[in-house]
């Protein structure tokens, strides 16, 4: 045991750190009012940050003279302030597109990265375009820049005739950080120069190595902050008017708030009450034939917003959570459901996250949501009846995460969800852990995952899962390996998402970059993977792939790449035959595809995407193509439009149909299945507070049958007659959003929605794309949504004042 706990030391402490860059700022009793002007006299005193080196694409030149930055620091009892100057000798060629916040669009950028902690692993960061606009993400090693963080600061900008000025305002109440009297905080400033598409740092960001956060510079000077109380409320009023065919117009008024409190510097508590997500983007469903449900992405800002950890172990989906109903009623001879709902009302959640000094990450999140019932109607006397769709429930995480070494971390994580009654209840913890050589060389990292599922009125469920991986990650050559294991039992299904269980797999892969760019590339890396998972009980093999991806910058910034992915074995699914019997499977043909994809630079006012793909498979006709393009226009700083349109068609694609419980018999069918859609994106900003945007897609999928095949227990088909159901379908759904959002002051937004959709799935249907949008949108369909916001940022201490 000795002789291994040596060997891990060994193991995370070999190597240094190159030399950092330091600045060292003063603390002002000057106010400092945030125009980019830099009149007051602190900015005169304040060390100056320069020397800017190239960070992307040829690392570690030096930033030129003619367009050098330069940022001073300073520093109160209420917030950090930034005066950056960026010099450019052509100021009437500075790109400076105006956009909505996160959005960066075609601009130069100046920014400024933050680490409380000086721990290398999370950077708070800073950004604003040199026409006003701001973006602000939370960075982690583990999971990238995540810009659904936001935060309440101040940022402006002036283009003078020697470049253009940025001045910011960070509260502390945006930033964690220790509770020591004396503050050493990882820094480093950023410059996006747009026109070249070029990224100066101040610190080097050494492209070798595959890790940012530890490649700060070091702010020293911060010293007895008497920091306010950090306790914001932000009380919300929305007005909803719905509308379709089959219903009178509906008012709806909501009401409800958000707290925000720092239980200290490093602490924060974040809840709401009565929570409204009316006006969330809306989801991109598809005619889902596969055996696994559709994956949707997060739009609530409670469960987008600094929830770094929570996402580890990636045992968390949030979108279970105030999600679809669980079950459905079962209904007597000459019922039918009268009223039901689609998704169910949270009622209320809180997380409470932060870190100690001595880098322990604590992190609890808690969400209750209400019990759902639906209406069944008996339609012979009239008389209705309630039915229980989803149990009131309790939805919690809690992690455990203890960073060391400036660049590893132990983690534990457990989900807990428990509903009312006899509803189902699901426990899973984890264990992880990512160690990484001190010159972030080398990565080791793993996991150990256990589930319970109390079934309440059959026997409970258990189950473990476990991977391991290992790779370099530095250098121009870089190459991994890794295993996985999950058991039958294992299930994260009541708080995560989860598509396979009792399969092992092994995968490894290698990988060429170059670091700076040649003559005929700015960037250029190739990619190949090698991966192969097999079913625990059978030993069958499931997936059998190899992929290779080309990715490249050419010298005028356009992008353009491609690849292609090869299964050259037959492989078996054990999902596709959607029974009980998990030793039934249907073999699968060898299949290659590929694809290409090319991106015009999107500082012209005019660019173009386009990406085709195609895929042919060892059996006679069964063949896939498809393609996507989507060009935008810029027509000026405040207007722009993009328009994508996508098609893809199957040949003679094979999936489940149904089955014959009294005989066990499993059809498969033949189908054609063909996709459309089409896009739209339009946005207006009137200035950087304040912006119009249009949201408009039509989707069309459909799939026709043409012969019916019963599973043998092999793995190959036979065909049958036994089957007669009509499984030809078609999904056509249309979504159409226009809204206002005007941010009339810091953390406070009013925005106004008109929402219309309509989704219609038939078995019998015209295959043409001009008929079927016709009838979409036909205002039997449609349901109409007009809605009103206003959210209003109340800081504590401003009653104080």
């Amino acid at each position: 045991m000795k002789s291994f706990f040596n060997l891990f030391v060994a193991f995370v402490c070999c190597f240094g750190y190159s030399q950092k860059k330091s600045l060292t700022t003063q603390f002002t009793t000057e106010k400092i009012i945030v125009d980019g002007k830099f009149d007051e006299t602190a900015w005169l005193k304040a060390d100056v940050a320069k020397d800017f080196v190239m960070w992307m694409p040829d690392n570690g030149k030096a930033e030129p003279k003619e367009h050098r930055t330069e940022v001073k620091v300073t520093y109160d009892n209420e917030a950090i302030y930034f005066a950056a100057t960026m010099y450019d000798d052509e100021p009437n060629k500075i790109l400076k597109e105006l956009s909505q916040r996160d959005d960066s669009g075609a601009a130069d950028r100046v920014g400024v990265f933050i680490n409380g902690y000086n721990d290398g692993q999370q950077e708070f960061s800073f950004i604003i375009s040199a026409a006003g606009v701001q973006e602000d993400f939370l960075f982690t090693e583990s999971n990238g820049e995540d810009s659904s963080w936001n935060a309440i600061w101040e940022g402006k900008t002036q283009i003078t005739d020697f470049g253009w000025t940025a001045e910011i305002k960070i509260p502390y109440a945006a930033l964690r950080f220790s509770s020591e009297k004396k503050q050493t905080w990882g820094i480093n400033f950023i410059r996006d120069f747009k026109r070249e598409r070029k990224f100066y740092s101040w610190n080097l960001i050494d492209n070798k190595i595959n890790s940012r956060g530890n490649q700060e510079g070091i702010l020293n000077g911060i010293e007895n902050i008497k920091t306010p109380t950090r306790l914001f409320l932000i009380p919300y009023s929305s007005f909803y008017l719905n509308s379709n065919a089959n219903q009178k117009t509906k008012g709806n008024l909501k009401g409800g708030v958000d707290i925000k409190y720092g239980i200290n510097d490093a602490f924060t508590l974040d809840a709401i009450l009565v929570p409204d997500f009316g006006q969330t983007t809306f989801d991109n469903v598809i005619l889902n034939l596969g055996p696994f449900e559709q994956q949707f992405n997060e739009n609530r800002p409670f469960f987008t917003e600094g929830t770094e950890l929570f996402s580890k172990g990636n045992l968390f989906y949030s979108r279970r959570i105030g999600g679809s109903p669980s079950s459905t009623p079962e209904l007597s001879a000459n019922e039918s459901i009268t009223e039901s709902p689609g998704k169910v009302n949270l009622l209320n959640a809180l997380k409470i996250s932060g870190r100690t000094k001595n880098g322990l990450g604590i992190g609890v999140l808690n969400a209750v949501t209400e019990k759902t019932e639906a209406i069944i109607t008996n339609d012979i006397t009239g008389t209705t009846r309630k039915a229980l769709i989803e149990p009131m429930a309790n939805y919690n995480v809690f992690v455990l995460d203890q960073r060391f070494r400036k660049n590893s971390s132990v983690s534990f994580i457990n989900t807990n969800v428990t509903r009312n009654g006899n509803g189902r209840d699901g426990n899973v913890s984890a264990l992880l852990f990512d160690l990484n050589t001190k010159k972030n060389t080398y990565n080791l990292s793993g996991d150990y995952k256990y589930s319970y599922v109390n079934l309440l009125d059959t026997e409970n469920k258990k189950g473990y899962s476990s991977s391991i991986n290992f790779g370099e990650t530095s250098g121009k050559f870089q190459f991994g390996a890794g295993a996985e294991y999950i058991s039958k039992g294992f299930d994260k299904d009541d708080m995560g998402i989860q598509f396979q269980s009792n399969y092992h797999s092994f995968y490894s892969n290698g990988s060429y970059r170059i670091l700076n760019p040649t003559k005929t590339f700015n960037m250029f890396n190739i990619y190949l993977n090698l991966y192969s998972e097999f079913d625990n009980r059978t030993g069958r093999i499931q997936q059998g792939m190899l992929n290779f991806n080309l990715n490249s910058i050419n010298k005028k910034n356009n992008y353009f790449g491609g690849g292609f992915n090869a299964r050259p074995i037959k492989t078996y699914d054990f999902y596709e035959p959607r029974t009980a019997d998990q030793s039934r499977f249907l073999e699968i043909p060898e299949v290659v595809n590929a694809f290409f994809y090319y991106s015009s630079n999107y500082n012209k006012k005019f660019a173009l995407d386009f990406n085709p793909s195609f895929g042919i498979a060892n059996e006679k006709g069964r063949i896939g193509y498809g393609f996507s393009i989507s060009p935008r226009y810029r027509f000026s700083d405040h207007l722009s439009l993009t328009y994508s349109v996508e098609y893809s068609h199957q040949d003679n694609n094979l999936g489940y149909v149904g089955n014959n419980s009294s005989s066990n018999e499993i059809f498969m069918g033949r189908r054609d299945r063909t996709t459309y859609i089409n896009a739209i994106q339009g946005k207006f900003t009137v200035n950087s507070d304040m912006n119009f945007n249009l949201s408009l897609r039509h989707y069309l999928s459909y799939a026709k049958y043409s012969q019916y095949y019963s599973l043998n227990t092999n793995g190959t088909l036979s065909p049958t007659t036994h089957f007669s159901q009509n499984s030809d379908s078609i999904f056509n759904a249309w979504n159409l959003d226009v809204s206002y959002s005007w941010w009339f002051a810091p953390g406070s937004q009013l925005s106004i929605l008109y929402r219309n959709n309509a989704t219609l799935f038939e078995n019998e249907f015209v295959n043409d794309l001009g008929t079927n949008l016709k009838k979409v949108i036909d205002r039997h369909y449609l349901n109409h949504i007009f809605s009103i916001s206003m959210r209003y940022f109340i800081d504590y201490n401003s009653f104080k004042k």
